[in-house]
């Protein structure tokens, strides 16, 4: 018999606030952080919306780690110090090599490229910041999330595209399983709101002039936000010995690749992870109360995962709850799955469905309950999570309630 995982303490933060209960209290409350960019250093894009974090809350890093830090790893490194206050965790001596953390991300530290691209081709200087390649590589979120909380045991970045919180959360749940870890610290960072990352997104065409509506009649497309999210997890022994408050159970997960095309997805690979999922986790379809879609805010992303839902859960898909945060807390990329773990934690601890915001025009390619604009209260026993990136690469969690 495997080992059952649960959820002792969450962390966050982005558009709509600066720590998991600000985030979920803006979700329950169907509000959009979604606006003009105010940046200026983006001045010059044809971007005009996206969520970012205003202020950083006071996060008492030295500066001897900041110094080397692109803000990616800062965000995750402020994320996972609030989930582990939450969850009431000591690191010592006695645990830390018993203690590591997963990280996913998008891609890499954006900042400090854009930076280095600044200062040389257009400022003249010679050469690049000497912290240049540790402020910048993937694993880098991870490696500082260690460094700050004293974590030893296992720790990696993953990097999949807008999966990557999810796939970073079955891999930690898989070092617990496999006892390498008692517990780990997992979830996503991103923070794409960078000149150089704006233009090559505008170039992809898939970018709403004004909001993000999924799956509203009248959606133009999907919009860039920056955050991070991070959860403990542990053994559930381990969180009854030391007598945690635990938040859910992760049930099973499921991945799988679309092998068609680097950004448009199929309908066939998303199935197949739902239904891989809900195998892994023991659960009948009937038995998942509310989805919370992947649901970018494109033409194709929501006509196609609508189409996927309906295939994996028959008859139920109507009865389900389904709803996309991202049009509340935009698409955070690396981090967006992890903001949404958030949202089906807090939807079985108090039974509310969070709306999908910005919703105008029923669409009849899209004809689910997908909870327009206002939270729903709803009894939540199982919750699933969708995650699916460029590249065709699928993950999908289950939740349980404990």
């Amino acid at each position: 018999m495997r080992k059952r995982v649960v959820i002792t303490g969450m962390g966050g933060l982005c558009g709509l606030g600066t720590s998991a209960a600000e985030i979920w209290n803006e979700m329950r409350a169907g509000h959009s952080a979604i606006g003009p960019i105010s940046n200026p250093a983006l001045h010059d894009t044809r971007v005009a919306s996206g969520c970012e974090i205003k202020t950083l809350p006071d996060h008492g890093v030295e500066r001897k780690q900041l110094v080397a830090m692109d803000r990616f790893s800062l965000l995750a490194v402020i994320a996972a110090r609030e989930a582990a206050r939450n969850a009431g965790l000591s690191i010592d001596e006695t645990n830390t090599q018993r203690i590591g953390t997963i990280v996913g991300v998008g891609v890499c530290g954006w900042e400090v490229i854009e930076e280095n691209y600044r200062a040389i081709l257009l400022e003249g200087k010679s050469r690049a910041g000497i912290f240049s390649v540790p402020k910048a590589m993937p694993g880098a979120p991870a490696g500082h999330v260690s460094m700050s909380l004293g974590l030893r045991g296992p720790v990696f970045g993953v990097t999949s595209a807008c999966a990557s919180s999810n796939h970073a959360i079955a891999s930690a749940v898989d070092q617990i399983r496999l006892g390498r870890a008692d517990v780990m610290l997992a979830g996503g960072t991103d923070a794409p709101m960078v000149w150089g990352i704006l233009k090559g997104w505008e170039a992809l065409r898939v970018l709403s002039p004004d909001t993000c509506r999924p799956f509203s009649a009248d959606r133009q497309g999907l919009v860039l936000g920056e955050g991070a999210g991070m959860v403990v997890l542990e053994s559930y022994d381990h969180a009854v010995a030391r007598g945690a408050d635990i938040l859910a159970e992760v049930a099973g997960s499921g991945f799988s690749g679309d092998a068609s095309d680097i950004v448009a997805p199929t309908i066939e690979g998303p199935e197949r992870a739902m239904r891989a999922c809900l195998a892994d986790a023991g659960l009948n379809p009937e038995e998942i109360d509310y989805l919370n879609a992947h649901g970018t805010g494109t033409k194709a992303n929501d006509q196609i995962e609508t189409a996927a839902i309906k295939r994996v859960f028959g008859d139920h898909a109507y009865k389900l709850s389904v709803s996309s945060t991202k049009s509340m807390h935009a698409h955070c990329l690396g981090a967006s799955g992890a903001l949404e773990l958030i949202a089906c934690v807090m939807a079985i601890r108090e039974g509310i469905v969070p709306p999908t915001a910005n919703y105008r025009e029923p669409d009849p390619d899209c004809d689910l309950d997908i909870t327009p604009n206002t939270a729903r209260e709803r009894k939540v026993r199982a919750t699933i999570s969708n995650a699916f990136a460029f590249g065709g690469t699928n993950a999908v969690l289950a939740l349980k309630a404990v």
